[in-house]
């Protein structure tokens, strides 16, 4: 649990919670960047990208720290909001997806 801690700090302090907000539509995702990678969360669904996810949420019940990392930013006001137009919605997760791949 005080590895999941200083990962959470870490990614909130680094600035790693990220918003993209397409608008006008104001369509969410949440990203966060790992140790190794960027990872996509869907915050209504508890849900993380990351392999630990599996583990966590479903062996568990628990929230990976990805998760907990962005409800940690919310609470701190350390989210990083990038805005972009509709039109970038397809291209943005055509992009996502090929990089979790």
């Amino acid at each position: 649990m005080k590895k999941e801690t200083g990962n959470v700090e870490s990614i909130v302090s680094s600035n790693g919670v990220k918003l993209h907000l397409f608008e006008p539509s104001n369509r969410k995702i949440w990203t966060v960047v790992g140790k190794d990678n960027e990872h996509w969360l869907d915050l209504d669904l508890g849900y993380c990208s990351c392999a630990d996810y599996y583990y966590n949420a479903m062996e568990k019940g628990r929230q990976c720290y990805h998760l907990q990392a962005v409800q940690a930013a919310i609470g701190q006001g350390k989210v990083e909001t990038v805005k972009f137009q509709d039109s970038e919605f397809e291209s943005f997760i055509s992009a996502l997806v090929q990089d979790i791949m």
